[in-house]
């Protein structure tokens, strides 16, 4: 059975992001961490991704917080299909309450699921002056929970702690 086309490049993507720069160090100019920048820093599980609607999805991948950048892998699942899958990243502020996302890259692609449309396959790539995404979070020890201003939420797990 061959490996879907979507899962290969979402594969690839997320390689992509934990390899950084060709020199495997942050850019140059890359700005200090955001204040409370720590609370977030690391891996975390994607678990579950809870619409506006109260349709509940549970979801698969891992978003990474570093030096103020972010990366984002996940997948949607239906049982143990994946149908839907984005990957996203770019810059982040955190003020300790407020999450401002700064979308540079995106791809994704979705069929239909309980409360979600079926979505085209989008790729977006921006070398900088992404759209802002203020997101509201919760950080309770090793649980984060993202509320998204679309009224959905999503929720992690620390899989691992990072960048000191």
């Amino acid at each position: 059975m061959s490996t879907p086309p979507l899962i290969l490049l979402a594969s690839s993507l997320c390689l992509a992001a934990l390899a950084g720069s060709p020199s495997g160090s942050p850019p140059s100019d890359a700005e200090p961490p955001p204040p409370r920048a720590d609370a977030l820093a690391g891996a975390w599980a994607a678990n579950e991704y809870v619409l506006s609607s109260g349709d509940r999805h549970p979801v698969r991948g891992r978003i990474i917080f570093t030096n103020g950048e972010w990366q984002v892998l996940f997948f949607v699942m239906d049982g143990d299909e994946p149908r839907r899958g984005s990957g996203e990243g770019g810059r982040y502020t955190f003020d300790g309450e407020t999450l401002t996302f700064e979308h540079l890259h995106h791809l994704s692609y979705g069929r239909t699921m309980a409360g979600l449309p079926a979505s085209p396959l989008a790729m977006t790539a921006r070398d900088g002056d992404g759209p802002l995404e203020p997101t509201g979070v919760e950080i309770d020890g090793d649980a984060l929970t993202l509320r998204f201003p679309s009224g959905n939420s999503m929720s992690f797990t620390r899989s691992s702690a990072c960048c000191p």
